[in-house]
């Protein structure tokens, strides 16, 4: 068991300094201080000593968080404030570079310390098992952001090879493998000219284009957690699921329970909980969940677009949070037709808050809803002016319908995982081989969070 676990702590750090070898210095720090402060908490009983160690791995590793990330954007942002006013300041901005996976595994090794503060778990004494779980390689750069209570436990006991888990990981790499080149990059071939200049674009074309990017940054995201479940799965260990199918939706708090939910329930038990949660009266239910969605955005980047589709995420919960129908549609509610306009709904609300997701400024977003809306033509030449084109476009809306279809069963099934039979992996593996987009790759959108 020990032996394996150097293994993996070696395999990922080679993994992570194979991108930037100077960034291992930061991962190894925070791997260190937390270890550190989860043996002193065991030993403490003082409640202000504790806090105060509990203080030291907040200080640390969310100070290095927010001076990678949000340095520039809080020196731009102070002088953007004073020159509105006609007041012309002076800022120093460093040229930084953003650490891969930093708010990933960040998020994840506070888990461990929060935990222990809360007496929720016992620290390990073993540094090479804390720094194994940090830095997990399948899931380190983009999560999902596991708990130290599930995933560290899985460290104490030595793995053994299990074919039925095995099974199950080679098909999520499928899967994931399916949803990343065929869909996600296929369809980003077209999203970014049409975010980069949403002016040049017809209504009709720009629709396409958000709907486009909703499945580019669903099939690449929900991708990456798939093949890093899988690969886990290879290893050995079982990792949370991170999506649920969550264009199925039917209400945005239902989105929620069903995307990024690593994310969103760590949000959940170590912010919006202690903040006071549901309880309370409604105006302290509204100031939570406005922190939430906030933080969330401001976690996804350092721009004010991230901060704004927050706020309308926020919004959006609003009129559930107030009707008290923020947990009407659960999961094991079965599906009618009803939902389906539901659905469609959800579906469209969502897509409006992806253009400030994904636009570069709030200048180029306001551009492209005010484009959009203007239904100045429905024309959908950019899609198909050359052989080319028409082709690649035709393949992007193939590779939907098949993604969409193949969930939409699973979820008419009520399973919450894919689970693929030998003909759909073959079909799968043949549409990876000649509908891939190989020579268009694209970088994983979430490593630049």
């Amino acid at each position: 068991m020990r032996a394996q676990n150097i293994l993996l702590l070696v395999a990922s750090y080679v993994f992570y300094g194979w991108w930037d070898w100077r960034f291992l210095s930061l991962i190894v720090l925070s791997t260190a201080i937390d270890y550190w402060v989860g043996l002193q908490l065991e030993k403490t009983a003082e409640s202000s000593k504790r806090k105060l160690l509990l203080g030291l791995s907040l200080t640390a590793n969310l100070g290095m968080l927010g001076f990678f990330k949000y340095f520039n954007f809080f020196v731009q942002s102070w002088v953007d404030a004073w020159a509105s006013v006609g007041v012309t300041m002076q800022g120093t901005t460093l040229e930084i570079i953003l650490p891969v996976g930093i708010s990933f595994y960040t998020f994840q090794t506070l888990s461990y310390t929060i935990d222990i503060y809360r007496k929720q778990l016992q620290p390990t004494k073993s540094f090479i098992d804390f720094a194994a779980f940090v830095t997990f390689f399948p899931q380190l750069v983009a999560g999902p952001i596991e708990r130290a209570s599930h995933l560290l436990p899985q460290f104490y006991k030595k793995r053994v090879f299990q074919y039925e888990q095995a099974a199950a990981g080679v098909q999520l790499i499928i899967w994931g493998m399916f949803k990343k080149v065929v869909v996600a990059d296929n369809c980003a071939f077209f999203v970014n000219p049409i975010f980069e200049n949403p002016a040049a674009f017809s209504s009709g074309e720009l629709a396409v284009g958000m709907v486009f990017f909703a499945f580019q940054i669903y099939g690449d995201f929900s991708g990456y957690s798939d093949i890093a479940i899988g690969i886990s799965k290879l290893f050995g260990f079982d990792l949370m699921v991170n999506f649920k199918f969550p264009y199925f939706s039917r209400d945005i708090a239902e989105f929620w329970r069903r995307w990024h939910i690593s994310l969103s329930t760590w949000f959940r038990d170590y912010v919006y909980i202690p903040l006071g949660g549901s309880r309370g009266s409604k105006g302290f239910q509204l100031r939570n969940v406005f922190i939430i969605f906030l933080v969330s955005g401001f976690w996804h980047g350092a721009n004010w677009t991230f901060i704004l589709w927050g706020l309308l995420h926020a919004l959006l919960f609003l009129p559930l949070l107030l009707g008290n129908w923020n947990r009407t549609n659960l999961a094991s509610k079965s599906y009618g037709w009803l939902d389906v306009l539901k659905i469609g709904t959800t579906f469209t609300l969502v897509c409006v808050a992806w253009v400030f997701f994904r636009a570069d400024s709030l200048s180029l977003a306001l551009t492209y809803l005010e484009q959009l809306s203007s239904l100045d033509s429905f024309s959908l030449r950019f899609f198909i002016k050359n052989n080319a084109y028409t082709l690649l476009f035709l393949l992007s809306v193939l590779a939907i319908v098949i993604l969409s279809v193949r969930e939409l069963l699973w979820v008419l099934q009520k399973r919450e995982t894919p689970y693929l039979n030998r003909y759909w992996t073959l079909f799968l593996l043949l549409a990876i081989f000649f509908m891939g987009s190989f020579k268009n790759q694209m970088d994983f959108i979430y490593f630049q969070f």
